[in-house]
């Protein structure tokens, strides 16, 4: 039986979507894995030098490899729901969009609080958060 040309023109662009969503989650995956790769060196150069033990640059270059790469996961997602919309589909990336944004508020929220501290040059703020973050 042969296919309609609708039928045919749906399969590959489910096809290229797949790809595309793939290729999106690479990008997602490739973001994390540099800004580890970076945030390992940074905390390598601090422990093997002489300078003071300050992790705050540290902290602030993961967060934002985190925010970036958490959007790159949350368009896969969408992607991946765009091309087949059931409804156990869309409550799952309703759940993981959720999660993803409120992940993503917090830490652009806590990179904004760092940089208001630089900025101001209230060193105490700082010791106070690293403090907290070791703490938990």
């Amino acid at each position: 039986m042969e296919q309609s040309l609708y039928e045919v023109s749906e399969d590959y662009i489910y096809h290229f979507a797949e790809w595309v969503k793939l290729a999106v989650e690479l990008c997602g995956v490739l973001v994390i894995a540099w800004g580890v790769m970076i945030s390992l060196w940074l905390y390598a150069r601090r422990i093997f030098t002489r300078t003071e033990q300050d992790f705050i640059a540290l902290r602030l270059t993961l967060a934002r490899y985190l925010i970036v790469a958490l959007e790159f996961q949350l368009a896969a997602d969408i992607i991946s729901t765009a091309i087949a919309p059931g409804w156990d589909q869309i409550g799952k990336l309703a759940a993981i969009a959720t999660i993803r944004t409120v992940l993503n508020y917090f830490l652009e929220k806590e990179i904004d609080a760092e940089v208001e501290a630089i900025k101001t040059g209230d060193r105490n703020t700082f010791e106070d958060r690293m403090d907290e973050a070791a703490d938990e």
